[in-house]
């Protein structure tokens, strides 16, 4: 009696650890900061961000696609425009394949959006960066059925960024009025589908504000040293800091 009562609890205690393990399939959206390695020997962010998710309890495997693009805002990822939204849907829909996988978009974008002139579409106002995330977002909630999209804010940038893109002080207020934007919609989301979009990283866009001497790349431009771009140890940190907002969502 008492083996079988052992064998019984045995069977529950497995079966429980068997079903609690969760595997994710992630693609990432971005611009250069989620496709960068902050340096030749280094790895983009997303790395990071799986490498963190992958020892967590709770989570067995992680497969991942890093399609961030280098210079591209809201209007580069637009799915009408068919410029680089295809780069996701390919990406997707070879995870989507992975039934046992959860899928999620993780989306960083808006720094090149608030640039006062270079990128495409720049500068975009804060009406309008809603207004384009919301499209993306709602075609990868439309195409992709049980997947999940977590939107990061986007990180500091020094007041005199300047490269062959035009950032300056004006292009980090704008940049700072698109996290109400997007906090508004990721609320809107969550009543009109509830369980599927997150609020992710809130915390890198003060940290490395403070911190930026360390963690970032210092470029030369029109204006003088810079720092727009994290470098090694800040990608690093970055990447931990986007796997650990993931990780907190219940899948």
């Amino acid at each position: 009696m008492k083996n079988r009562f052992a064998f019984c609890l045995f069977l529950c205690l497995f079966s429980l650890h068997t079903f609690s393990q969760t595997k994710l399939s992630i693609v990432f959206v971005g611009n250069s900061i989620t496709q960068g390695k902050g340096g030749p020997n280094g790895f983009p962010p997303p790395t990071h961000a799986v490498n963190f998710l992958k020892e967590q309890k709770g989570i067995e495997d992680v497969s991942f696609a890093n399609v961030g693009r280098s210079g591209s805002t809201t209007v580069d990822w637009l799915p009408e425009t068919g410029k680089l939204f295809p780069l996701a849907t390919k990406a997707a829909d070879s995870l989507y394949l992975l039934k046992d996988h959860q899928l999620i978009f993780s989306i960083k974008l808006g720094t090149n959006d608030s640039a006062m002139e270079g990128p495409n579409g720049a500068p975009v106002s804060k009406e309008g960066y809603r207004k384009n995330m919301q499209t993306i977002v709602s075609e990868l909630l439309n195409k992709y059925p049980g997947s999940k999209v977590v939107i990061h804010h986007p990180i500091w940038y020094s007041t005199n960024t300047y490269n062959r893109s035009k950032y300056l002080a004006e292009g980090l207020e704008r940049l700072q009025s698109y996290i109400p934007e997007l906090d508004g919609m990721i609320s809107d989301y969550k009543k009109s589908e509830p369980g599927r979009v997150f609020k992710g990283d809130t915390k890198a866009f003060k940290y490395f504000k403070k911190h930026h001497l360390k963690y970032f790349k210092p470029e030369n431009g029109q204006q003088g040293v810079f720092y727009l771009h994290p470098n090694e140890e800040g990608v690093a940190v970055l990447g931990k800091y986007w796997g650990k907002a993931i990780g907190k969502i219940k899948f």
